[in-house]
């Protein structure tokens, strides 16, 4: 143990997992299984998207508007998950790395307004399963935040999950 990476320290845990230093001025700590869990989000929520899609094609709108409900769930939980643990800590870890605080902050930036697209696309659509008026517009609307979802899921995968790592 003479050699132990010094931000690093064993919790005791029974499971012999190391607890990390918290990212500065935070509380939040790295988590090395944090960028595979967001990575799973993704594909669940591109799941989800192509379930909707079928429930779509298949004009079964009850069915559509419940996949909305879990798709608005497993998005606002996703988007929680970094706002807290990925973007807070990215942004103290680069506060003194001007160039990559920038980055973070633009794709938080970024991020808030798709959001705010995708919520309001989901408000707009969460009465399909009774109202069929609203098929129409649905399918060009629902293309429209497939398109952006997945170039999002591969700019965050490409560029901005490699920078998550633990403070030197």
């Amino acid at each position: 143990m003479f050699f132990r990476n010094k931000n690093r320290r064993q919790t005791g845990k029974e499971d012999g997992r190391q607890e990390y230093k918290p990212a500065p001025g935070t509380d939040i700590r790295f988590d090395p299984d944090l960028i595979n869990q967001l990575k799973g989000d993704h594909q669940a929520l591109l799941k989800l998207y192509g379930e909707i899609k079928s429930a779509f094609d298949a004009q079964k709108y009850d069915t559509v508007a419940k996949k909305l409900g879990d798709f608005r769930s497993a998005l606002q939980a996703h988007l929680l998950t970094e706002n807290i643990r990925l973007y807070i800590y990215l942004s103290h870890m680069f506060k003194s790395d001007d160039i990559n605080f920038e980055l973070v902050r633009g794709f938080r930036k970024e991020m808030d307004g798709i959001a705010k697209a995708v919520m309001d696309f989901l408000k707009k659509y969460d009465a399909i399963g009774v109202d069929p008026k609203l098929a129409p517009d649905f399918a060009k609307d629902f293309a429209g935040i497939g398109e952006v979802l997945g170039a999002r899921i591969q700019k965050e995968e490409k560029t901005l999950y490699p920078l998550y790592m633990e403070q030197y």
